[in-house]
């Protein structure tokens, strides 16, 4: 018997054999007997934020309840549990490396199953090809898949995975957040420093000169001076009129000392309103000034405490979350590797390949004939 399987399997086409019969055992043999079972944890999440542009489908659903999708915040998650620092992470204590180099997971499927590079690089390609996120941009939700050996593994793979992304969207809007109320708070400190020392400026000039506010004095001196003009002119009519009625009347000399001593008075107030260095109009244009400035530091200072109130409201309106659509599952059963499928599928191809080189052959015999 054992004869005749030979010669039989001597009868049969080498390229059949080759190109059908042995992927076909090497199929059959790895996806039955050596091929691990390959437990995937799956779990969906989106971010949203209460002031972005909201997109189609659930970002619409989101913005008629105050939140929309943040897609800053959406990449920046991806693409940290993508990057090397998520595996870091993971990887602590080897714990990520020691779950894919169980020696019950086959020789082809575990990490460095040949042995040779350990290298972190070669971790690192590892670890993206164990796990796959897909973002549906119209819905902006994320799926996160992880591929691992134990359903164990692959869950808390997952849920770690998940943690961290939602630890990266805090860690944003926390920078953002700081950021924000820093900058604003730095203009209120730089407004404060002006405003006072507009203020001192403004103190120090009123002590130096005795004046609290030219202006208003300088309309009291003015006042005064119109009084003393009313007085002078009515001293010099009456002197008038006592030089030509009764020019021996000795009230003359008294009369006319009083004119003259009423206009010096009135040349000394006149010189303190006007005409010198220490004037009230050449004080007073120094302290318009220095007023200006103090009510223009003023209104700058104001302005930025109402800018940092106003930082202070967007800080917390900015806030991103990261909300969980599906929590990471824990597989009840292997998805991976589809045997059946495999097989079947490495039976498909050697088939159409040996058919496309039985047809290349028979032409290249009929040419050479």
């Amino acid at each position: 018997m054992n004869n005749n399987f030979i010669s039989r399997i001597k009868n049969v086409d080498r390229l059949f054999l080759i190109a059908v019969i042995i992927p076909t055992i090497i199929a059959v043999i790895y996806f039955g007997l050596i091929a691990s079972d390959v437990y995937i944890s799956e779990s969906r999440f989106v971010v949203r934020s209460p002031d972005k542009p909201a997109s189609t489908g659930l970002g619409v659903l989101l913005k008629s309840s105050g939140f929309t999708s943040g897609s800053d915040e959406i990449y920046a998650a991806e693409s940290f549990i993508e990057s090397r620092d998520a595996l870091y992470a993971l990887n602590k204590g080897n714990l990520f490396e020691k779950a894919y180099t169980d020696p019950k997971i086959s020789v082809f499927d575990r990490f460095n199953g040949f042995g040779g590079n350990r290298s972190s690089e070669e971790l690192y390609k590892y670890y993206r090809n164990k796990i796959s996120i897909e973002h549906e941009t119209n819905a902006s939700i994320t799926t996160l898949k992880v591929r691992a050996y134990s359903a164990r593994e692959a869950y808390r793979i997952n849920a770690a995975l998940i943690g961290m992304a939602e630890a990266t969207v805090n860690r944003l809007n926390e920078r953002g957040r700081q950021d924000l109320i820093r900058f604003a708070s730095v203009e209120v400190g730089e407004a404060k420093a002006r405003a006072n020392a507009a203020a001192l400026a403004l103190s120090a000039f009123r002590n130096s000169q005795g004046v609290v506010d030219p202006e208003k004095q300088a309309t009291v001196q003015l006042q005064m001076i119109s009084k003393l003009q009313d007085e002078v002119i009515a001293a010099r009519s009456e002197l008038l009129q006592l030089r030509a009625f009764t020019p021996q009347n000795p009230q003359i000399a008294v009369l006319a000392t009083k004119v003259q001593g009423l206009e010096h008075e009135m040349e000394q107030q006149l010189s303190l309103v006007a005409g010198g260095s220490k004037s009230l109009s050449s004080t007073a244009a120094r302290y318009q000034r220095l007023q200006l400035e103090s009510q223009f530091s003023d209104k700058q200072l104001a302005a930025a405490m109402a800018s940092l109130q106003d930082a202070f409201n967007e800080a917390r309106r900015k806030q991103a979350y990261l909300e969980r659509i599906v929590e990471p599952s824990v597989p009840d059963e292997a998805l991976e590797p589809r045997r059946l499928r495999g097989i079947f599928a490495t039976l498909v191809l050697g088939l159409i390949a040996w058919g496309i080189m039985t047809m290349l052959l028979a032409g290249v015999r009929e040419h050479k004939g």
